[in-house]
């Protein structure tokens, strides 16, 4: 995987490779082996496009999954539409995508505009004020920080500044100057791994001292702990799993996802390997691989896997997975909201970089 997206998408792919080898363990799917064909998209959308449509016009092949992110499965889905192939779109997040009429794409993970509830939510119970908004001038991250900016002033909060930047920066400090003039209790971030890391590097190099700072994509990444070291502590990342949750056969989808590759599942590997698992059981259901019986199935489909819950709307939008807040902590990542899930307490307010 290449691109500005290729560590997730590492990961979502890891995530679909566990699924087929344990649907072909168990004997198959309707009586016959699974293989997945897996081409790189560059983290680009019309290289997603072309590849959609040697998938499905050269490779012949039956079922189509999501690649990783919003701004490629938008792109890609128009070919699965075209075609009438249901595409399980795994890493999509952001609505409008599901706005389209589209009759043959599903969703699996929650909307974009919900990344940072969890932390506005702990912002507002400790009396924070004022939020600035910073996002990647893409279609995720643009939902996320437009979702952001409606949860905070529905809360009583004051959104003191929002601005987006071209996909691909890497110098953000006229960003962060600006942002640290303004001095807001609170920075969250419509970002990806590779500008999260950017992100969080320069605010420590220009002394940006916000009392939370939170990311959507990146934080959750071992990688990212890995990179920035110390400087990870206390940031705050939005994901839509942990090992941790109560959900069925969780343990032994993260032993095996272990055994395979050697390493911990991300939310990523998890999204992929949930949908996979959803899919499947909805050809099984239709006791077919033609779409419109699939696509019935996947209508009515009420259904818990290792990832979590699956229910969508007829617009095959998700309505019923639930996303998490966790803090880096002494190098762990540790879920700190909903309290009905954490594994522990935030640690506040977040100290000037000069104190850590």
């Amino acid at each position: 995987m290449t691109g500005t997206y290729a560590k997730p998408g590492k990961y979502t792919q890891e995530g679909y490779l566990l699924c087929e080898k344990e649907i072909n363990d168990k004997g198959g799917l309707l009586g016959r082996k699974v293989r997945f064909v897996v081409y790189d998209d560059k983290s680009e959308p019309p290289t997603a496009i072309k590849l959609y449509e040697k998938l499905i016009t050269e490779d012949k092949v039956e079922l189509v999954m999501g690649p990783y992110s919003s701004p490629v499965t938008n792109a890609a889905s128009t070919v699965s539409e075209k075609y009438k192939k249901v595409m399980m779109a795994s890493l999509a997040a952001t609505t409008s995508i599901w706005e389209r009429g589209f009759k043959y794409l599903f969703m699996t993970i929650s909307p974009a505009e919900v990344y940072l509830e969890g932390l506005v939510d702990l912002a507002v119970e400790r009396g924070l004020k004022t939020i600035a908004v910073i996002n990647e001038d893409t279609l995720f991250s643009k939902a996320a920080a437009k979702g952001t900016i409606e949860l905070a002033k529905k809360k009583g909060m004051q959104v003191v500044f929002h601005e987006a930047y071209p996909k691909g920066t890497t110098d953000f400090s006229a960003l962060l100057i600006k942002i640290k003039a303004l001095n807001p209790d609170v920075i969250a971030a419509g970002s990806y791994f590779d500008d999260a890391v950017a992100t969080t590097r320069q605010m420590k190099e220009l002394d940006v001292n916000p009392r939370m700072y939170g990311v959507t994509v990146g934080g959750d990444l071992p990688e990212f702990h890995q990179l920035l070291g110390k400087t990870a502590e206390y940031v705050y990342g939005s994901s839509q799993w942990e090992k941790g949750l109560p959900y069925p056969r969780i343990k032994e989808f993260v032993a095996n996802y272990e055994k395979m590759w050697n390493r911990e599942p991300v939310y990523h590997s998890a999204a992929a390997y949930g949908a996979c698992q959803i899919y499947a059981e909805a050809i099984k259901r239709a006791n077919s691989l033609e779409s419109d019986k699939i696509r019935e199935q996947l209508l009515k489909l009420k259904m818990t896997t290792a990832f979590g819950e699956y229910q969508v709307d007829e617009r095959g939008f998700q309505v019923a997975h639930k996303m998490v807040l966790h803090q880096w902590q002494d190098g762990k990542k540790v879920t700190v909201w909903p309290s009905q899930v954490a594994e522990g307490k935030p640690l506040y307010p977040t100290p000037p970089w000069l104190r850590r």
